[in-house]
């Protein structure tokens, strides 16, 4: 693949900002597994002067890596990436710090007239760059969520809490698994002392201008390759990656928000506590990977701004990246 002009992207922004009147951004999206971060390097290195965020909420978190299939430094091909190992995995990082983050990182990145570059598959980040939202303290009431996440402590109760939200605010429900507990407990949250659905809450557009190009593929084929994953992240050292975690005094209680939310890393902390075996264990975690993949699939489907590129459309990777490199330029030389 041929670079381009390594000015001519930051040339092309500048044109699109002053049609825009705000910061040009490119993003990346789609189901985990999908080729996201090799696809965004190549796209990167061909436009030239473009720097990557990642918009993983388990990649933050330091001491996550295999699970999380986070690059290695020799694999960014000389990329700068940005919001990686940012987290203690002890805290939990929320939406709010990751909007804060990111602000902070794209101001730099376009003040050395770069552009800045989404990847990931992380919904929640992409809106939150995306929409002006509300995500601060209203509607907080610090004692219902205290007695909100004691009802959550037990799976009969986590599952009643779901029910719930399916009742109160349905759209919301859809977005969520009963047992992200943290985004379960705060939606009701927010519903109980507001009166308002979070789905109904208003948002307005941010401050920029992002153009989203999505990967998919044929479902039962991801599955296929998604199954395969786990077992190459258990073969490549995974259950030591835990062990090290839980040795460094880290819990993976799946009533607990932050790093007990990323999958496989409760399972294997069971194995090694004795409480199932490898084989279930890789079983729960090949069927939770799949689960994952169709809500993030369901998520961004709703988005009608990504412009979709479908790799059974393509006779490779190669091929892939050439469509989306044209429809990329072919989208910033049309706001010049």
């Amino acid at each position: 693949m041929t670079n381009t002009d390594p000015g001519a992207l930051r040339r092309n922004q500048e044109c699109g900002q002053t049609a825009v009147k705000k910061p040009l951004i490119l993003a990346v999206v789609g189901p985990t597994g999908i080729g996201k971060s090799e696809t965004a390097i190549h796209l990167a290195k061909a436009l030239g002067n473009v720097e990557i965020i990642s918009m993983d909420s388990m990649q933050v978190y330091r001491g996550l890596d295999i699970g999380t299939a986070k690059l290695h430094a020799s694999e960014m091909e000389g990329i700068p990436h940005h919001l990686l190992d940012i987290a203690d995995p002890k805290t939990i990082y929320t939406v709010s710090d990751y909007k804060r983050d990111a602000a902070e990182t794209i101001d730099g990145i376009l003040s050395r007239s770069h552009v800045p570059m989404l990847v990931g598959g992380t919904g929640f980040y992409l809106d939150a760059l995306s929409y002006e939202l509300t995500m601060g303290d209203e509607g907080a009431d610090p004692e219902l969520r205290a007695a909100l996440h004691a009802q959550a402590e037990t799976e009969e109760g986590r599952l009643e809490l779901f029910k719930r939200l399916q009742s109160i605010d349905p759209d919301s429900a859809s977005k969520l698994h009963p047992n992200d507990v943290h985004r379960v407990v705060r939606a009701i949250e927010i519903y109980e002392t507001t009166g308002q659905r979070k789905s109904e809450q208003t948002r307005s557009e941010g401050p920029y201008h992002i153009l989203v190009y999505g990967l998919s593929m044929d479902r039962e084929r991801l599955y296929s390759h998604l199954n395969a994953r786990v077992h190459r992240m258990i073969a490549a050292g995974w259950q030591q990656e835990v062990e090290n975690l839980m040795s460094a005094g880290i819990r993976f209680d799946r009533t607990d928000g932050g790093v007990s939310q990323a999958i496989g890393y409760p399972e294997l902390a069971e194995v090694s506590s004795g409480t199932i075996n490898m084989e279930f264990a890789r079983e729960r975690i090949q069927r939770n990977t799949r689960r994952y993949a169709k809500r993030q699939w369901t998520w961004f489907r709703r988005d009608p701004r990504i412009i979709w590129f479908e790799r059974e459309n393509y006779t490779g990777q190669e091929a892939l990246e050439k469509a989306m490199l044209d429809q990329i330029r072919s989208d910033i030389n049309r706001m010049k």
